[in-house]
């Protein structure tokens, strides 16, 4: 795996040491695993907003949910590894 270096606060750097020293991990690990957490966060916060928008559409979240409604009936079709 290639690797480059990255300029980071030395307050951040001793979190990070902290961190990975509570892990039991290389700092690497513990930097590699905030980043993505941080990344599924900022997704999650997205698609938060995008359906925040979609409700102040009265319109458009009623077709929302009618498709939600049709996807629930498939739940009892019998076509999952259930």
């Amino acid at each position: 795996m290639s690797t480059t270096t990255v300029r980071i606060s030395k307050g951040t750097l001793q979190t990070l040491r902290e961190m990975a020293t509570q892990a039991e991990e290389p700092m690497q690990a513990t930097l590699e695993k905030a980043i993505e957490a941080y990344r599924r966060q900022r997704f999650l916060e997205g698609l938060s907003a995008d359906f925040a928008a979609l409700r102040e559409r009265p319109e458009a979240w009623r077709e929302e949910m009618a498709e939600r409604e049709e996807w629930d009936l498939t739940i009892g079709d019998g076509l999952t590894d259930d």
